[in-house]
């Protein structure tokens, strides 16, 4: 299984969640968890996901959901578990 975190930060507007899945139920992306909070109009959503079943590379993945938070006025960042785990490491 080759698992990444995306996350999902900024103002909130309608459709976010909606999008963001959609692009990644349609490049063969599994979602495993999901947690989404909203604090004073601001969206915070965190997921882990599971990336073997999408055609996509990993960066294209990444730069495309860059990209698409940027079509909706949010940050969407993408990145793999083992490097999401070391970066946070106590």
């Amino acid at each position: 299984m080759d698992k990444v975190v995306i996350t999902v930060v900024g103002k909130d507007t309608i459709g976010i969640l909606a999008k963001t899945c959609t692009y990644l139920a349609d490049n063969g992306v599994n979602i495993l968890d999901i947690s989404q909070t909203i604090v004073q109009d601001y969206f915070n959503m965190m997921m882990i996901a599971d990336v073997k079943g999408s055609a996509k590379p990993f960066d294209a993945l990444a730069a495309e959901l860059a990209a698409l938070g940027g079509e909706i006025g949010v940050q969407i960042k993408c990145q793999r578990e083992e490097i999401f785990d070391k970066m946070h490491r106590v």
